[in-house]
């Protein structure tokens, strides 16, 4: 495995227990009917909305008169091996460290025959919809990342 965020495989793979599962669609391949690389990205965005949804950090961030955000502030995704049109995926998310007002989440895709077909890692922050500044996680929200 050559991402620099997992030291080890297996641990790393045991500490998910969130995933949704995805279809790979015609519309998501290219003339060969791989997976195009762009995609990934569309399904770590999908998980992670489900993930946070999960657990209950959407619905404040959704309120238009809630105060904080989420943003994105840096995304990664390795390909381990081809994918193709109508392969059946489970995307994991899991949160790998949580910082004052950020969060580093990691993605795992698995196929159908349980092997690791992308990894990748982001980091999201929750701001201040009005000053666009860091808002520190309540201690609420840290308590709803700790299994």
């Amino acid at each position: 495995m050559k991402a620099t965020y997992i030291e080890d495989v297996a641990v790393w793979a045991s500490e998910f227990t969130f995933s949704v599962p995805v279809s790979v669609r015609f519309s998501e391949t290219d003339m060969y009917g791989h997976l195009n690389n762009t995609v990934a990205f569309t399904y770590f965005e999908y998980a992670r909305i489900e993930f946070l949804k999960h657990a209950g950090l959407m619905n404040d961030w959704l309120n238009p008169e809630g105060s904080t955000i989420p943003v994105v502030a840096d995304l990664q995704c390795d390909y381990l091996k081809q994918v193709f049109f109508d392969e059946a995926l489970a995307v994991h998310v899991k949160v790998a460290t949580l910082g004052n007002s950020s969060m580093d989440i990691h993605y795992m895709v698995k196929n159908a025959k349980g092997d690791i077909v992308i990894t990748g890692r982001g980091s999201i922050v929750q701001i201040g919809r009005e000053t666009g500044k860091g808002v520190h996680w309540t201690v609420q929200e840290k308590s709803l990342f700790v299994n």
